[in-house]
């Protein structure tokens, strides 16, 4: 084994970000008229599943700069989205909420969503839903409403965020019949809030992973630079689940 294949595998089992990978910026329209702007990152295989990824609250797309790279390399297309309820962490502006014109909330992402869903079924046979802590909720609503678009669910410190409904995201998880991967912090009122999503979801397999090392909010417990701690632990259990659709159709 060279030297730089060693210092690439250490690196991938550290949770390091593999190198940038290259994307394409696209954007489609919701059912509203609103334009989004996400970044495709094409896989290998032109025929390869395409994984959704939406942001947290006050975020965008380059959330997944470091994520979406090892995604690729393990052998998916990933679309991440810039969502209308969103801001300018990770020194990236958000171009939806940009043209969106003012403050929205989480709910009104929903239809962003559902356009990057449709976008990612005109691209790819299997598609999967991953949210990061407002969108990990909205994953399971969207699902539920597009049951035969959505292939799986990843799902990074969801909860009952949403004022207006507190079982939105329940009633929207006990009709799932998609495997479905949960996480969150390593922070007791984390782990109970995913668990209760967790809970009424009849079909298998669902997991929730609990982190013995460290975890925290959201997507970035798989960045080496937010979560140095956890990163490793945590990829491993995500790259587990994801086996599961290593040999999905295309």
């Amino acid at each position: 084994m060279t030297r730089a294949l060693t210092l690439l595998l250490l690196a991938v089992l550290a949770g390091a970000p593999l190198a940038a990978a290259a994307k394409q910026g696209v954007t489609f329209k919701a059912a509203d008229g609103v334009r989004v702007f996400a970044d495709f990152y094409q896989a290998k295989d032109p025929k390869a599943s395409i994984i959704v990824l939406f942001h947290r609250a006050g975020s965008n797309k380059a959330e997944y700069a470091s994520i979406a790279p090892r995604l690729k390399h393990d052998g998916f297309a990933c679309l991440a989205v810039d969502l209308r309820s969103g801001g300018d962490d990770f020194h990236s502006t958000n171009q939806t909420a940009a043209g969106f014109g003012r403050k929205a909330g989480y709910l009104e992402s929903i239809p962003d969503m559902e356009a990057a869903l449709g976008w990612a079924k005109g691209h790819a046979r299997t598609v999967l839903l991953w949210g990061s802590s407002y969108s990990a909720a909205l994953v399971f609503v969207v699902t539920d409403r597009h049951r035969a678009a959505v292939a799986g669910v990843l799902a990074f410190s969801p909860g009952e965020y949403f004022d207006s409904d507190k079982h939105l995201v329940r009633n929207a998880a006990r009709n799932l019949k998609v495997p479905v991967f949960i996480t969150q912090a390593k922070d007791p009122v984390e782990i109970a809030h995913a668990k209760q999503i967790l809970d009424v979801i009849a079909v298998r397999p669902a997991v929730q992973f609990i982190p013995k090392t460290a975890g925290i909010h959201g997507s970035s417990t798989l960045d080496g630079a937010e979560d140095p701690q956890g990163a490793a632990e945590n990829w491993a259990a995500v790259e587990k689940f994801l086996l599961i659709f290593a040999h999905a159709p295309r």
